[in-house]
């Protein structure tokens, strides 16, 4: 009795030991900061700090988008929250917001440069920019350097373009650069464009998505070799959360998504002449405004984009409401008289009823599209069928189902509609040959169009509130020769 006594006691001592070391340890473990990554989970935000702009994010009526929020939002989505954007009005905003309430990290176009590495952490690098010298058509292009001495250069405050200029004046003392508050890239190419300054320094990737925006803003040289963009984090706090974001990164690139993300933004203005953009946005200014509210009014009621009914009207009849081709279309839309009789419309002249009767064809046109074909590309095949038949694009999809590609993407298939242009090809499917070059262009020109136009009705916007909240020029703005240490 007495021994089962002191087993009893030993048993008892072992268990309240053991609880007294469960507690320790839950209260060691409640007690310790949770780490980077964990917070943001526990939270259900992660939270990014950006700029405005056509490359890092933006706002229209379609939504948000830019190559930074959405690679942004596909981290959140990997993580398992929600993403919540800030944005700052500079560079110099959101370098001193990383790692405040406002940001767990900075996703705007970021170069990975040497004098900010001393401040923050940065991710894997996920692009490359060069810098850019650009200046203005007509003007005398600046080649080297040298040639920029006694010209008006500007650039973004506290840019890595700055910290460039600062070690090139090492050896060009005679180099000179103004860096005004409040502008970013798009206001720098607009500027050049109207001819307000000589010259500015841009990123690469800036110039090409905008390019066709500012036609008269033309590349010199560039300034830099290939510089690391990346996602900045704070140099303090655990490396959980980057190690996260290099992880996702990685695998991101390594699944072929990045490089569909990176033909998304800049894929629309890839080989698009200067001199068709230039005739575009002399359009846009002189031609656009005498239809613009019948697009809007049309577009509102089928519920579509009036940018892209505009697009489209661009690229059948440069928005020339009298346009007559040579085989008997007439316009705005560029209606056959088979078709505007099959929409009811007597008057294909008039452009309401051009807009209109265009309209419904190319929304009957995107109905015979496979239900099950998701939007973009349920347009851009639409698109395509509009331009050279549904029967030929059919065939299109078959030769790319039959090399073992998506018949249902548009990247994919427009691969394969040329080859229509082929006997080996075309005698082989139902509607035997096409000119399958023809829709290719068609739905690349109207896909620049739309974009253009939507970030034309941005910087109306936005020269409007730029105006509004700079008085240019205004000699206190500027800071002649300045680089603001990071």
């Amino acid at each position: 009795m007495l021994g089962f006594y002191f087993h009893l006691k030993k048993t008892t001592k072992r268990i309240l030991y053991g609880s007294l070391l469960f507690t320790v340890a839950m209260t060691l473990t409640a007690s310790r900061a949770p780490t980077a990554l964990e917070e943001v989970r526990n939270r259900g935000e992660l939270r990014v700090v950006t700029l405005m702009g056509s490359t890092t994010y933006f706002k229209n009526a379609k939504g948000q988008g830019g190559f930074e929020y959405w690679l942004s939002k596909a981290f959140a989505k990997h993580l398992g929250v929600e993403l919540k954007v800030s944005t700052r009005d500079s560079v110099a905003g959101v370098l001193v917001s990383i790692g405040g309430p406002l940001g767990d990290f900075a996703a705007a176009g970021l170069t990975a440069t040497p004098e900010r590495k001393k401040r923050f952490r940065f991710s894997y690098p996920y692009y490359e920019v060069s810098q850019k010298v650009i200046y203005r058509n007509g003007n005398k292009r600046p080649r080297k350097v040298e040639d920029l001495v006694g010209g008006e250069l500007l650039v973004i405050p506290k840019s890595s373009h700055s910290e460039r200029l600062q070690e090139l004046k090492k050896d060009y003392p005679e180099l000179h650069w103004q860096e005004m508050d409040g502008l970013e890239m798009l206001d720098l190419m607009s500027m050049v464009d109207s001819g307000e300054t000589d010259y500015a320094v841009v990123d690469s990737n800036s110039y090409q998505v905008d390019r066709g925006i500012y036609p008269q803003a033309r590349a010199a040289f560039n300034l830099s070799e290939p510089q690391p963009i990346a996602w900045a984090f704070p140099k303090h706090g655990d490396q959980t959360l980057i190690d996260a974001a290099n992880a996702f990164l990685k695998e991101f690139e390594a699944s072929g998504e990045l490089a569909k993300l990176k033909a998304k933004v800049l894929s629309q203005t890839n080989q698009f002449t200067q001199g068709g953009s230039q005739l575009f946005i002399s359009r846009v200014k002189t031609r656009l405004p005498k239809y613009r509210e019948m697009f809007q009014e049309i577009a509102t009621r089928y519920g579509l984009d009036w940018q892209l009914l505009a697009a489209i009207a661009y690229q059948e009849s440069h928005w020339n409401h009298k346009a007559t081709s040579p085989t008997g279309v007439r316009g705005l839309m560029m209606l056959t008289r088979p078709t505007a009789k099959e929409m009811g419309i007597n008057n294909r002249l008039d452009p309401i009823q051009s807009i209109d009767g265009g309209t419904r064809y190319f929304l009957e046109t995107r109905s015979r599209i496979p239900s099950d074909i998701t939007e973009p590309d349920r347009t851009w095949l639409a698109l395509a069928a509009y331009n050279v038949g549904m029967g030929h694009l059919e065939d299109a999809r078959v030769l790319t189902d039959r090399a073992g590609k998506n018949p249902d993407l548009w990247e994919d298939v427009r691969e394969f509609l040329p080859l229509l242009q082929q006997k080996k090809y075309y005698s082989t499917v139902k509607h035997g040959y096409a000119r399958g070059h023809e829709p290719v262009a068609y739905v690349k020109n109207i896909r620049h169009y739309q974009s253009v136009l939507g970030w034309h009705s941005l910087e109306e916007q936005r020269r409007q509130e730029r105006n509004q909240r700079l008085d240019i020029p205004n000699a206190s703005d500027w800071h002649e020769g300045s680089m603001l240490s990071l």
